[in-house]
């Protein structure tokens, strides 16, 4: 485990729009209001064809290759995530989402554009006195968080 310690900031309340893209408009925002840090709750709805990555395709086995489900329908969502700057100093939103409709739902994380159906409400809260980052890890492909 790795970690460090941050404070509490600003806090945004957000209203996203029909037809938003989830990351690029809250990647935006925190260029905008030059948010480093934060943590993210986010409700709403999400648009068929929103792109979801569901998961490695073969496990721990081998190169990690990603999943994506592409929603059919409208979705009711829930969410959470993170944003800290990547190693060149971008905001990066990191955040999974659960989609549900009817008897079914499925969860992933929003990367590959998740798209709103009419609304989301989005709470940010904003971290301070932290230097904490991602950076790209060459044995996962993620950009993983150094605290």
């Amino acid at each position: 485990m790795k970690y460090s310690e941050a404070k509490y900031g600003r806090i945004f309340i957000v209203r996203l729009e029909d037809g938003d893209i989830i990351h690029k408009e809250i990647e935006a925002l925190a260029r905008m209001k030059t948010i480093n840090a934060a943590g993210l709750i986010i409700i709403g709805g999400a648009d068929s064809e929103s792109r979801l990555i569901v998961g490695p395709e073969n496990g721990r086995a081998g190169q990690i290759h990603p999943m994506e489900y592409i929603l059919d329908n409208v979705h009711e969502v829930s969410g959470t995530g993170t944003i800290f700057p990547d190693s060149s100093g971008d905001p990066e939103l990191h955040m999974h989402m659960s989609c549900g409709r009817e008897t079914s739902s499925i969860t992933g994380c929003i990367r590959n554009g998740v798209k709103v159906w009419h609304v989301m409400e989005v709470i940010i809260f904003e971290f301070t006195d932290t230097a904490a980052f991602r950076s790209f890890d060459p044995v996962t492909g993620f950009k993983l968080l150094q605290p």
